[in-house]
């Protein structure tokens, strides 16, 4: 090839990239800096390619960069949802996964990463199927070569159980033999088999039932362990081999300290912690994944007064804990446990954070930066800077004031793509 030939492939090629690299304008009233608190007004974020290039009070105008008003509002990171169920919707839950087959889950799935997208979270945490095995891989997969929308997604494939445990269809007629919705594994060694497939299969991560199934006794959570801290230690080992991590559905003691110190990346749910597990998590950087809006729901949505009753026991005792956790310094990120409840309307988690004694501020580093950390990706995603992936959003007024305004997101962007345009 001539010199000639090169060049002018080159500057062909340059020029494909350019055209590529289109340069946006964000402007809005106000850019919410996560890690400080601090207000830019009004603010700018320039975003070249899938990348942000600068923030600030004005920035510069490329040649043919478009500029997007958004008004009265606060561009902030895009939200980060660290526990959420693509493959469940409202309804009987364990009914869904006799009835539905797993391509009829699959597609459910592919809608509601859509819906979660649209309502700003360009990130998640899948924390199980629910019976539909690795199903999972093929939507992040379609995900990440832009073949449908959705979130940037971390997976888990099917969650890990014992025999007989929280999620292993417990109560229906055994001559039909309804499969668990979860994998069994009832030992270490077990564990380590189950741990090696899931990740043959395209997890990222492990999702394991710790705890279930839950009770209130004379005022009291309790809730039956299912690993012993030696298999936890185990699997968190078995995981931490190939650089992967091990998350914990887990509501109480004693299972909630095993697992602190086994050293998993997350205790799920988190709703009773002793001092010593509390201890233990802020030391080793482990997060509380609160899910407040999930008892909500169920108490709002109660069958019975009697169903009622005990949700709305779950929830004080719950609230009253979160408030401990919070005064010794338990690391926090926001998860939702949305599927059973609709997708795209987990913004919620928010107001309920705050409501429970988190502020403003705090709750949403919980679902940007801390949310991000927890990923994994806290060098990508998470904060407005220069270098990181341009997932933003755009919410009405003033989130520090109000924080419900994550629950009216008017703008998204994921990777320098506008998926949803303000109206």
């Amino acid at each position: 090839m001539s010199f000639r030939v090169a060049l002018a492939l080159g500057l062909f090629c340059c020029g494909l990239l350019d055209a590529q690299q289109k340069a946006v304008v964000l402007r809005a009233a106000r850019v919410l800096d996560v890690e400080t608190g601090r207000v830019t007004a009004p603010g700018e974020i320039l975003v070249q390619g899938e990348r942000i290039v600068s923030v600030g009070t004005t920035v510069a105008r490329p040649t043919g960069a478009e500029v997007v008003e958004l008004g009265d509002s606060t561009l902030l990171p895009g939200l980060i949802d660290t526990h959420v169920h693509l493959f469940l919707h409202p309804g009987a839950e364990d009914l869904q996964t006799v009835e539905e087959s797993v391509p009829q889950r699959t597609i459910i799935a592919t809608l509601a990463a859509k819906a979660d997208l649209l309502a700003g979270f360009t990130a998640e945490r899948d924390m199980g199927t629910e019976g539909a095995g690795s199903a999972d891989t093929a939507v992040r997969n379609a995900i990440d070569k832009d073949l449908i929308p959705g979130p940037r997604l971390r997976i888990s494939g099917n969650a890990v159980d014992i025999l007989g445990g929280h999620e292993d269809a417990v109560g229906y007629n055994p001559d039909q033999h309804v499969l668990s919705n979860a994998t069994v594994a009832n030992n270490a060694a077990e564990l380590v088999a189950v741990i090696r497939q899931q990740f043959k299969e395209g997890a990222d991560f492990i999702k394991i039932y710790e705890t279930g199934k839950d009770s209130i006794v004379d005022g009291h959570l309790k809730t039956p362990w299912q690993y012993s801290e030696a298999d936890l230690t185990a699997a968190v080992n078995e995981a931490a081999r190939v650089g992967k991590k091990v998350a914990v559905h887990a509501s109480g003691e004693p299972g909630t300290l095993f697992a602190a110190r086994a050293g998993v990346s997350s205790i799920d749910h988190a709703e009773q912690l002793s001092d010593e597990t509390m201890r233990i998590m802020r030391e080793k950087g482990i997060f509380a994944v609160p899910t407040f809006t999930i008892l909500q729901y169920f108490a709002d949505h109660a069958g019975s007064p009697a169903r009622k009753a005990r949700y709305a026991e779950l929830i004080r005792l719950h609230e009253a804990e979160f408030k401990k956790q919070l005064a010794a310094g338990v690391p926090v990120a926001m998860g939702s446990d949305v599927g059973p409840f609709p997708h795209g309307t987990q913004g919620r988690e928010f107001t309920l954070l705050v409501k429970n004694g988190m502020t403003p501020l705090g709750a949403i580093q919980a679902g940007t930066m801390n949310a991000a950390k927890l990923l994994g990706w806290e060098t990508r995603i998470g904060v407005l800077k220069p270098g990181y992936l341009a997932d933003i959003v755009a919410v009405p007024g003033d989130p520090l004031k109000d924080v419900s305004a994550l629950e009216r997101v008017k703008f998204v962007m994921k990777g320098g793509t506008v998926v949803r345009a303000a109206q």
